[in-house]
């Protein structure tokens, strides 16, 4: 698809794209939002051009009652609408709202447990799922795995520093990148200093039975760019777009704006009045500057808010 990409100052790789049948696996990672719905689509055209569409595994991450009614549904919709492969994950134990319970503590820009937790390590469980898969089908030497999902550089300054491509390095990866990034490190180590950040392989799901790359096709695409794709692509929008939410994250994330906290209170009173009473159980409060019971009065007392500009400020 032909897109207005932004015109940032962006690391990692331009127009070209990773090769896709050099991997025996290609994730595919859904949440049933805008975002996901346009990398998906983007990934099927060209997987479907490289004759690996068969190689696509969708995965979703389930959050539980943290969700909007209906995501999980959703994403498996539209894995279908491509005949894909559909997967969901989820952490063992209680959801995420049963998690900040029994923490005491709600997830925070500084420490986003929620993703490690809920996201990324289920999601690491199917990987290995998958590499043994292809190991008892005969496969020898390491299995390679493209990790895909549908993150923009326009959603956040960290985002935007994001490579588009990437390699996901390990302290146990053999790879010729992370052999000598692992070497630097133990300098550091045998000086009993401390590993500089970036210097080291890092923490990636590669490891001596799987490589494991990262990519994200539409890093660099506007959210104009997003909505046009999701509208070729004739997948089914959620509800909560056409009720005025800018995204389709968990209904009250710590992450987003005021007016969007405000509309989810408005549109979830219930889940809403739980997070409260789980706050003054805890005595922690939702965030720092905005605690869920000022969320809901704010609700309450204002009209109905019609839409949400931005996701952040």
């Amino acid at each position: 698809m032909s897109t207005t990409q932004m015109e940032l100052e962006l690391p990692g790789f331009g127009p070209s794209l990773p090769d896709l049948a050099s991997y025996d696996w290609i994730l595919a990672n859904i949440s049933g939002g805008k975002d996901s719905m346009a990398m998906l689509y983007e990934l099927v055209q060209h997987a479907r051009a490289a004759g690996v569409l068969d190689r696509i595994v969708c995965v979703h991450a389930d959050l539980g009652s943290a969700e909007w009614e209906g995501t999980k549904e959703l994403a498996a919709e539209h894995a279908a609408a491509f005949g894909l492969r559909f997967e969901v994950v989820a952490r063992k134990g209680g959801d995420l709202i049963d998690r900040i319970e029994e923490r005491g503590m709600f997830p925070d820009a500084d420490n986003r447990w929620c993703t490690s937790d809920f996201k990324r390590n289920p999601v690491r469980t199917l990987i290995t799922r998958l590499v043994q898969t292809s190991r008892d089908a005969g496969h020898t030497g390491r299995v390679r795995i493209l990790n895909v999902m549908g993150i923009r550089a326009e959603e956040s300054p960290k985002r935007r520093k994001l490579l588009a491509f990437s390699h996901e390095g390990s302290w146990t990866c053999p790879c010729e990148e992370c052999v000598p990034k692992r070497a630097k490190a133990e300098q550091y180590k045998a000086r009993k200093q401390k590993v500089p950040k970036g210097v080291g392989p890092g923490w990636g799901a590669s490891n001596t039975l799987r490589h494991v790359d990262v990519w994200y096709p539409v890093h660099a695409w506007s959210a104009m760019d997003v909505w046009a794709a999701v509208e070729v692509s004739g997948l089914r929008v959620h509800p909560a777009y056409l009720a005025g939410m800018p995204r389709l994250s968990c209904k009250f994330c710590v992450l987003a704006s005021k007016s969007a906290l405000v509309l989810s209170a408005q549109l979830n009173p219930e889940p809403a009045a739980r997070l409260a009473r789980i706050e003054k159980k805890i005595g922690h409060r939702f965030r720092n500057d905005l605690s869920m019971a000022e969320i809901i009065a704010e609700a309450d007392r204002s009209p109905r808010v019609e839409a949400v500009a931005c996701w952040q400020g």
